[in-house]
């Protein structure tokens, strides 16, 4: 059985939405949400809460979004807090910038992060560096915030995680969330936080019910930026991990459990600023480690990590290298068997944690 729940996992048809129905429960919980559901929870919340919130992007307001997540909003909100925009990702992160200079909290959606390419330059030079270049005074309270990697049959130019990206530029938080909770804390998180926050969906998990815990439908409910979540409890390896691959990593450890092998499964959230400590704490306990992304291996967030755990206290507990799984190191093909092979599966996780134990 535990083969054939691997198999629906790497597979996206249906059958693994319901499968994931009973593999990722993580707390006790009261509720079902999606994910989708979810972020829009924590958009209605907010834009509530705060006259000075705002959502803008294409297709946000009239089509309830590209992926529905604004669903319901802009009937609520109407049109000068719910705004469609032109397909212009320069124009309308700038506004939304310079909206956040003037004391509004905008929420930029991107339809993709692919499309942010576009919108780079205000992103990093305008968002991130102006609370430096301003010694304090100015600051960008701003959520940039879409899907962002894979998702499924788009071929090479709409498939890259920004995670990597992003979090090189001093100036800005990065977060990843996997889950219901995660995504609603941290969206509320990130449109309280005063700084410019990269918010990273992931299209695939849109759909994907998780329960959610009575405190997480508290309308006061946050997620903390720059904290990451123990997900398993493990004492052989530690697994590192964020967005979609959280649930490919807990779907490894529950095959490996099987086989004697106890896995630690940390889900990152916050890619910048990072949780090292959780990390170190991790790995001291386990001795190993192995991290696991969507994106490419080259100054990835697996990196980042392997280079965090050798500059500090946790290196000398290490009884192995650290392995990394990642995207290949190609643009992504189209074809679909050609991109199951360009991304981590549940196998490549079992093998790596395999190799790194040896056995």
């Amino acid at each position: 059985m535990a083969s054939l729940r691997c198999f629906l996992r790497s597979g996206r048809d249906v059958v693994s939405v319901v499968l994931r129905r009973e593999l990722h429960k993580t707390s006790v919980a009261s509720v079902q949400v999606t994910v989708r559901d979810a972020l829009n929870q924590a958009m209605d919340e907010e834009l509530e809460r705060d006259e000075k919130v705002f959502l803008l992007g294409e297709e946000v307001a009239q089509y309830d979004g590209a992926y529905k997540v604004s669903r319901g909003l802009w009937k609520k909100y109407g049109d000068k807090r719910i705004i469609d925009t032109p397909i212009t990702e320069m124009g309308f992160a700038g506004i939304a910038v310079g909206a956040a200079m003037a004391g509004l909290r905008p929420i930029c959606e991107f339809m993709t992060f692919n499309f942010s390419m576009q919108a780079i330059d205000q992103v990093i030079n305008s968002a991130a560096k102006t609370y430096y270049m301003s010694a304090g005074l100015q600051s960008v309270p701003i959520v940039f915030r879409g899907p962002n990697g894979a998702s499924a049959g788009v071929a090479a130019q709409h498939s890259q995680c920004f995670a990597a990206w992003y979090a090189h530029c001093p100036g800005l938080k990065v977060v990843s969330p996997w889950n219901s909770e995660d995504a609603k804390g941290l969206l509320k998180a990130a449109i309280r936080d005063d700084n410019p926050v990269v918010f990273l969906e992931n299209e695939l998990m849109y759909g994907v019910p998780f329960e959610m815990s009575e405190e997480s439908q508290n309308k006061d409910f946050t997620v903390p930026i720059g904290k990451a979540k123990i997900e398993r409890q493990g004492s052989h390896v530690s697994l590192v991990s964020h967005s979609r691959y959280v649930g490919h990593c807990l779907d490894a450890a529950a095959v490996l459990a099987k086989e004697g092998v106890e896995c630690e499964v940390i889900n990152l959230r916050s890619i910048r600023p990072l949780d090292v400590e959780c990390i170190e704490a991790s790995v001291m306990k386990t001795n190993h480690l192995v991290t696991v992304e969507g994106g490419w291996p080259q100054f990835g967030v697996g990196a980042e990590i392997c280079a965090r755990i050798m500059e500090g206290p946790a290196f000398n507990y290490l009884d192995a290298p650290v392995t990394r799984v990642t995207g290949v190191d190609i643009p992504m093909p189209y074809a679909k068997i050609l991109e199951d092979n360009s991304i981590p599966q549940i196998k490549d996780i079992i093998f790596s944690v395999k190799k790194t134990l040896n056995i």
